[in-house]
């Protein structure tokens, strides 16, 4: 039970953080909060994160009975999800940016922790039909709570790395931070691969 627990955890830490996008939220966060003091900051980074993880629980949760209501299995909608998360590789990949997320809000806002910091810099939709295929694919107890302590974590070590955003700007520049958002998507284009892959392989399966 325990060795299921820490596998799991440790798998989804890794797999939320990379869906994430954590260096291109950290490009995204620099310009959106650019000359506003350091306690503003903080509290941006805690109510988009608090936001991103409350999405993301009930996505995780969600999965099932949204399948089971649209009326299509789980390994169709991981074809689907996985084909949308590939094209959101794509775009990290060739320009280092996320598809769905790549302007600045063309109005001024009072709060940009949940929109667009949140969602959909955070959590966009190829984010969101990842979660809901990985949430419907733990079962047991131990898979379900390692899962959940991993998207915990992973939005912890994104809060952590926005709070030194300014410091990695300073350390790797733009374009450091750009080479690595390019990095995560190489990673994040074969996620992709292998939950259409799955999917295929189960559909075939099943038939």
């Amino acid at each position: 039970m325990l060795e299921t627990f820490f596998s799991t955890y440790i798998s989804s830490t890794i797999r939320f953080l990379f869906l994430l996008a954590p260096f291109f939220v950290v490009t995204m966060f620099l310009a959106l909060t650019r000359g506003l003091p350091a306690a503003e900051k903080a509290s941006i980074i805690r109510r988009a994160c608090i936001s991103a993880f409350v999405l993301g629980l009930v996505l995780f949760f969600a999965g099932p009975l949204l399948f089971s209501a649209v009326g299509i299995t789980l390994n169709s909608f991981r074809i689907g999800a996985g084909s949308l998360l590939f094209l959101t590789a794509i775009s990290l990949v060739t320009s280092g940016t996320r598809n769905h997320a790549t302007g600045l809000p063309e109005e001024d806002r009072d709060d940009i922790a949940v929109v667009p910091l949140a969602i959909p810099v955070m959590i966009g939709p190829a984010t969101i039909g990842a979660i809901l295929v990985y949430g419907a694919e733990l079962k047991t107890a131990p898979e379900v709570i390692g899962g959940l302590l991993g998207l915990v974590s992973s939005l912890f070590i994104l809060g952590v790395l926005l709070r030194l955003s300014g410091y990695l700007e300073k350390g790797l520049g733009k374009t450091g931070l750009n080479i690595l958002s390019k990095i995560s998507g190489l990673i994040l284009s074969a996620m992709a691969a292998e939950i259409v892959l799955t999917g295929i392989a189960g559909f075939m399966a099943s038939t």
